[in-house]
């Protein structure tokens, strides 16, 4: 059989589009280890309003949508121990999540 310029185009293409597709199921794949964080306006924003509810260090800030929440923001607090601030878009807080599974509704009238 002779290879022609068609076949190895064709080969190609077909290599290029296998992984096009491993790439994209990789990027879709999801879950929590894939939230990554953010910055910007919105995030120091986001920091400054979760900072104010439950002061601290901040550790992370991530976009969010458990809860009714936009944002959540990792807090080391002044007590030591770690909390998930979450707040609405209009950077209320919906709710203050500790480590042992306590929570806190917040003013946003989170439910």
């Amino acid at each position: 059989m002779k290879i022609t310029r068609k076949h190895v185009a064709v080969g190609g293409l077909v290599v290029a589009l296998s992984a096009g597709g491993v790439g994209a199921a990789v990027a879709a794949g999801g879950g929590e280890d894939a939230r990554e964080q953010v910055s910007g306006p919105g995030a120091d924003k986001a920091r400054g309003a979760a900072l104010a509810a439950h002061p601290g260090t901040a550790n992370s800030v991530e976009r969010d949508g458990e809860n009714g929440a936009t944002w959540e923001v990792e807090i080391t607090g002044n007590d030591g121990k770690t909390v998930d601030v979450r707040l609405d878009e209009n950077y209320k807080v919906v709710v203050i999540e500790g480590d042992g599974g306590d929570s806190h509704e917040g003013e946003g009238g989170g439910e």
